[in-house]
């Protein structure tokens, strides 16, 4: 056994562990290796790219969220004040034609009363 020989390497192929040939340039299969270590680090560059897009999104879908929530109270808030205020209007109305309706059966009656007193 040689003593400057390289270990063995299951992903350098024919156990030439990336020495350069005779010409100064990397066997074809350390080229290859590069080469795909090269789209693994893509590939692993847009998957965290995704990650931090997914965690963002989950951000964003928190503060929809909170204020869908606070929507909401709002709504239900206006619509117990518009019930309210629709109330009181009703109500309003309702006095005033009860004042309206006693004035004219008054006036009817004085009316009536001069009238019938009126003849004799």
């Amino acid at each position: 056994m040689a003593s400057h020989e390289q270990p063995y390497d299951p992903y350098i192929p024919s156990g030439r562990a990336g020495t350069p040939g005779a010409n100064g340039q990397h066997y074809e299969g350390n080229d290859r290796t590069a080469a795909l270590q090269a789209q693994i680090d893509d590939t692993v560059n847009v998957m965290r790219q995704n990650i931090q897009r997914t965690e963002q999104r989950g951000e964003n879908i928190d503060t929809l969220d909170h204020k869908t929530q606070g929507l909401s109270t709002s709504a239900e808030n206006f619509k117990r004040g518009a019930n309210r205020v629709r109330k009181q209007q009703v109500w309003k109305n309702i006095k005033w034609w009860i004042i309206i309706i006693s004035v004219v059966v008054i006036l009817i009656i004085v009316i009536a009363l001069a009238v019938h007193f009126g003849k004799k």
